[in-house]
């Protein structure tokens, strides 16, 4: 009877929604609702985007972001360990550090505010090929900010202020869009409601309203994006180019991104192994082209090891990562 009671109350939180984006962004967006779905645009949405003329550094993106977010009551805690090893493997989104007041009823999170959290997903979207498309990563930097809240309305102020966080990244209102069904999912004790941005014809991330089902009272929001997925939409530069760098026609894309997702997974020592986390590093290994590579990934190795160091402290120095890499790679020739 609580479930079906908590389930009525959690309908109830939907159908406020409208109400509360309404009152909190104010009468300079428009709101077109159908049924159960909600979309929010700029009434100034046909002007022309122009990208800046120098694209920003990683660094810049994340100290804007850091100070937006702080500036809004969102500081940066530190990210959640690479390794998680209770219903994953792997971190694979920032969400989880709100697990313990969602799935286990506790009054606490593991962390609370902005995270640059590095994350490992093979849930990308694939060609008919199976190459990774544009815009997908099997490891990113996941831009969150996760906290519990009290209200809908603060639900509303963590919207409204990631607007304003967007805009001091050069994006503009007016070529802003957030929509979405307000009709709650359910997954095991967790229910919430998803409303994405999208910038142009690009979808940025999302917005995530989340409860406990037996608990709607216990409230939280995570909002999250990816920062390549950021910097792609604002410079509109090629995406390999982007994200490898002088390294974009080296090798495979593939080959590209399996380096990429070795170098985070060994600098925070998941080495390889059978199975468990272990056994994600080796996975990813073997699917490095091996003729590619036969001069060694030193180079390719140290420009990521570069980038993942932004966010999250290596614990293994580039060298030992490249030798492992190289070894493992050896290794799994001659492995039956």
């Amino acid at each position: 009877m609580l479930t079906s009671t908590a389930s009525t109350a959690g309908d109830a939180l939907a159908q406020r929604v409208p109400a509360v984006l309404r009152a909190r962004l104010g009468p300079h967006w428009e709101f077109t609702t159908d049924s159960d779905r909600i979309e929010v645009h700029h009434p100034r949405r046909g002007t022309p985007y122009r990208p800046p003329r120098r694209s920003p550094s990683w660094t810049d993106m994340l100290d804007s972001l850091e100070s937006s977010f702080a500036s809004t009551g969102a500081a940066r805690d530190a990210p959640l360990p690479l390794r998680w090893g209770r219903e994953t493997e792997l971190t694979i989104s920032a969400v989880q550090a709100l697990d313990p007041l969602l799935k286990d009823g506790r009054p606490h999170t593991y962390r609370n505010g902005f995270l640059p959290q590095p994350v490992v997903r093979f849930t990308g979207q694939r060609d008919v090929t199976g190459r990774l498309k544009e815009g997908f990563l099997t490891a990113f930097v996941n831009i969150s900010r996760v906290q519990p809240i009290r209200n809908l309305d603060e639900y509303g102020t963590v919207l409204d202020s990631s607007l304003t966080t967007l805009s001091q990244l050069g994006f503009h209102a007016r070529h802003l869009r957030i929509y979405g069904r307000l009709r709650p999912w359910r997954r095991r004790q967790v229910e919430g409601i998803t409303l994405r941005f999208a910038h142009l014809n690009l979808t940025l991330g999302d917005i995530v309203l989340l409860w406990h089902t037996d608990h709607p009272d216990r409230l939280a929001v995570d909002l999250g994006t990816g920062l390549e997925r950021l910097a792609w939409a604002r410079t509109q530069t090629r995406w390999e180019e982007l994200i490898y760098g002088r390294f974009a026609h080296a090798a495979p894309p593939a080959t590209l991104d399996a380096i990429r997702t070795a170098t985070l997974l060994l600098s925070q020592g998941i080495t390889p192994a059978a199975r468990g986390a272990g056994g994600v590093t080796r996975r990813v290994i073997a699917t490095i082209d091996a003729a590619t590579v036969r001069l060694g990934v030193s180079a390719v190795v140290r420009d990521a090891y570069d980038y993942w160091s932004l966010t999250n402290p290596p614990l293994v120095p580039w060298p030992e990562v490249a030798r492992a890499i190289e070894e493992e790679k050896a290794g799994s020739a001659v492995r039956p």
